[in-house]
């Protein structure tokens, strides 16, 4: 698994996930201070132990090698039908042996994270599976629409590092087409509003951009899940997904940096908590070629 600042994860269907940070070991500085680093976000270090003030994820002295830990899902009953309650189980397999792991490290606030997006763009989910008894989790859905379903699964297997790994779901039937055109109109959520500009203003594939979201009213916003904002961007071809967090915040202003792999359109869901209801909003972005 390969790595790139600031904890921006890049996933394709034809390649395995990449976590982009730096993988820097704990060392000791010339004074003999022990480097305290966080294994999500490896560019924040300390000279103690503590929890990172980024991703709130306790800092530790090394940072393992990065190995995959395998995820198997399975979907019942089959055939899965839209419409209709569906069970997932996910078991996270050790890379050695197979086995189902069954310790895990809390990554913001959860053991494990689900993002399912369906094929025309129209349904998002940011799901939280149940740890069972025997290491594996669960989930119980019923989902809008036929056709494909991309999974994007975010875990920490104790000993490990932390881990983001795709799968594939279909349903019966189809999906109603959509036509995805650039969409930068301000979104009204539940209790709020975003506003969208991006630095520079014509995206361009390969580059960092930044995307600051104005969010109004501005009182009583609220972290959601050990964070100020959680932010999915997936391609219009569903072969991309990139799931970050913010990287400044100030005041009704959340900033994420995002390097986009390729160009196209791309719809991008960001969710913010205020007075304790969860917003999410959408926009859908033109990212033009070098």
């Amino acid at each position: 698994m390969a790595m790139i600042n600031r904890r921006i994860w890049l996933l394709s269907l034809a390649g395995s996930a990449i976590l982009q940070c730096r993988q820097t070991p704990g060392t000791r500085d010339v004074d003999g201070n022990k480097d305290w680093i966080c294994p999500m976000d490896a560019d924040v270090r300390s000279d103690k132990p503590g929890l990172c003030p980024r991703c709130g994820m306790k800092l530790v002295l090394k940072i393992p090698e990065r190995v995959e830990y395998p995820l198997e899902v399975n979907c019942a009953p089959e055939p899965a039908q839209p419409q209709q309650p569906l069970q997932l189980t996910f078991r996270v397999l050790q890379p050695d042996t197979g086995t189902i792991v069954n310790n895990f490290e809390i990554v913001h606030e959860k053991l494990m994270h689900l993002f399912l997006v369906s094929e025309n763009l129209e349904y998002f989910g940011h799901l939280h599976p149940t740890l069972q008894r025997d290491g594996s989790f669960t989930l119980d859905v019923n989902l809008p629409y036929g056709g494909m379903y991309r999974l994007l699964a975010d875990y920490y297997p104790s000993g490990g590092t932390p881990q983001l790994a795709v799968s594939t779901l279909f349903l019966t039937g189809r999906a109603p087409d959509t036509k995805l055109v650039p969409s930068l109109a301000p979104c009204k959520s539940t209790n709020l509003t975003a506003t969208l500009r991006t630095d520079p203003e014509e995206l361009l594939a390969g580059l960092e951009s930044r995307l600051t979201f104005s969010l109004s009213p501005t009182d009583n916003l609220q972290t959601y899940l050990g964070a100020w904002g959680h932010m999915l961007a997936a391609s219009g071809d569903l072969i991309d997904l990139l799931h970050v967090h913010p990287f400044l915040v100030r005041g009704g202003d959340i900033q994420f940096n995002v390097i986009f792999p390729r160009p196209g359109l791309y719809r991008v869901w960001t969710q913010f908590q205020r007075s304790g209801e969860v917003n999410t909003t959408v926009f859908t972005l033109s990212v033009k070629s070098l």
